[in-house]
């Protein structure tokens, strides 16, 4: 009896060395950047925000897999990165749906706003380059961001061709507008600048990019949040429904903001239901 107690065990075992799978680990300009913050010509640092462009790819189980992707770019109000809480972390929750999850590590802007524009765009590229090798649909490879991450994810949605446009959108508590007093002031200084023109300020409000070739999007966000109004959201989401795209918006009572996926956030688990139904809908 013992004996075949510890055979299955073994057998388990085995079975989950192989259909886990290690993250993939790919950087983004092997040949050479094609623009520059300032900083990205000297040694890559962490630790000073000096980030190499680079995508981390989480595949799930074979027999998982929906062919769907979500390419996701952690916030951080273009001057840091929550690579965790908001990046790596969301991997199981993708996974188990059968979606696989890549984890953008974007270089933060100085003012030069194609920056991390440019990291996002090749890593949707990227992506679909492989979509053969990772059991990927290219034409279901969508975005998601949090924070000025959703600002880098709706800029992507809404500043691409149809062609190479995300699929859809998922969108946590984002910056969407550039606008005084809507915008996240610290995210649009270190995108735009802050003297920057009117004009400059319109092209990146993103709400008022949107088309009805702008992919769905959910968005998720606090009531209470004093960081990055409501109104960013709220904005973004009549867009959408005016141009005829489909689009849901989730407003919890309370929570603040910068919360991911953290456990500790009051409504986590309705906001996490929220979010599986709607990704059931693509």
């Amino acid at each position: 009896m013992m004996k075949s107690v510890i055979m299955s065990i073994i057998a388990y075992c085995c079975t989950l060395a192989i259909t886990a799978q290690e993250p993939i680990n790919i950087d983004l300009w092997p040949n050479g950047m094609p623009n520059s913050n300032g900083i990205d010509k000297t040694p890559f640092d962490d630790a000073r925000q000096n980030f190499k462009p680079s995508i981390r790819v989480y595949l799930p189980e074979k027999s998982k897999a929906n062919g769907k992707a979500v390419v996701c770019c952690p916030g951080g109000g273009y001057t840091h990165l929550a690579m965790d809480h908001e990046g790596y972390d969301w991997a199981p929750f993708y996974n188990e749906l059968g979606f696989a999850f890549i984890v953008l590590k974007y270089r933060m802007p100085h003012q030069v706003t194609d920056v991390p524009i440019a990291d996002a765009k090749e890593a949707l590229r990227v992506v679909r380059e492989h979509a053969k090798d990772w059991n990927i649909d290219p034409k279901q490879v969508g975005v998601m961001g949090s924070s000025a991450g959703g600002h880098l994810a709706s800029t992507v949605a809404t500043h691409s061709t149809p062609e190479t446009a995300p699929a859809f959108q998922v969108l946590f508590y984002p910056v969407v507008s550039m606008q005084s007093g809507v915008t996240h002031q610290g995210s649009h200084d270190a995108l735009l600048g802050r003297n920057a023109t009117q004009a400059m300020n319109d092209l990146y409000s993103n709400a008022q990019q949107v088309t009805r070739q702008t992919p769905p999007a959910i968005m998720l966000l606090s009531d209470d949040d004093g960081a990055v109004i409501s109104q960013n959201s709220a904005d973004y989401y009549l867009a959408l429904k005016k141009a005829g795209v489909k689009a849901s918006i989730h407003v919890y009572p309370s929570g603040g903001h910068g919360w991911g996926i953290r456990s500790n956030f009051k409504y986590h688990d309705s906001m996490m239901n929220d979010l599986r139904e709607w990704l059931k809908t693509l």
